[in-house]
């Protein structure tokens, strides 16, 4: 096994020995096992997903079924195009 050394924020070091001390495991044992959950394909949705969940429709005023027709809705609001000016 090889060794790297890290620079953490305090706030994850602080979880990372509560969470060793907690488990009576090594604080390497947290962190290897961390980062091999992280690792995995579906955690890598789930977690981009989780990162923007509270954005998910929180903006007002667009239309219903926005997603099924976006670019008809674009065409008629002249979104993108130039204005006089």
């Amino acid at each position: 096994m090889r060794f790297l050394t890290v620079r953490l924020p305090d706030q994850l070091v602080a979880e990372i020995e509560a969470e060793s001390h907690e488990r009576n495991c090594a604080k390497s044992d947290v962190v290897r096992e961390r980062l091999q959950r992280g690792a995995g394909p579906a955690s890598s949705s789930s977690a981009r997903l989780n990162l923007i969940a509270d954005l998910i429709g929180s903006v007002d005023g667009l239309p219903a079924g926005m997603s099924g027709s976006r670019k008809r809705y674009l065409k008629t609001t002249d979104y993108g195009k130039k204005r006089a000016g």
